[in-house]
């Protein structure tokens, strides 16, 4: 079986299985951060934020959030993603060639790399809340 479900304890697909045991692990959190998957997922994730959401980056955090989990954030949530931003923002703004490693794959990114670079990162965050990775 691919790797990442293995690590998420999913179950074989030999056979059926009606209700799964829920598991969280420290691997898990790994794998939603660096799995090529999970990564491509938060790329297209913030394309989408871009690109749906208006320039504002307070709307693109929100609607970015609520896609992912189902819900309007909090403002203290909301806040943190946007400190999040910003600080990826600079980050990717003085190292470009992070920012293009980042955005590397994308098809056709007409927007400013290291904005979306920065975007990618908060959808990698938002993907990898433990709100979005279990159901309570």
């Amino acid at each position: 079986p691919y790797p990442s479900l293995t690590t998420f304890d999913a179950p074989s697909r030999e056979f059926c299985t009606a209700r799964r045991v829920r598991t969280n692990t420290p691997l898990q959190a790994l794998t939603t951060l660096n799995d090529p998957a999970f990564f491509e997922a938060a790329q297209a994730l913030a394309q989408r934020m871009i690109a749906d959401a208006g320039p504002d980056p307070g709307a693109r955090a929100a609607y970015g959030f609520r896609r992912v989990v189902s819900r309007r954030p909090t403002p203290e949530e909301l806040e943190r993603l946007l400190a999040f931003y910003r600080a990826e923002l600079d980050r990717f703004r003085k190292d470009t060639k992070a920012a293009g490693e980042v955005v590397k794959g994308y098809s056709g990114a007409s927007t400013d790399v290291a904005d979306l670079a920065a975007w990618t990162m908060v959808s990698n965050v938002v993907l990898n809340l433990d709100e979005t990775v279990t159901k309570e």
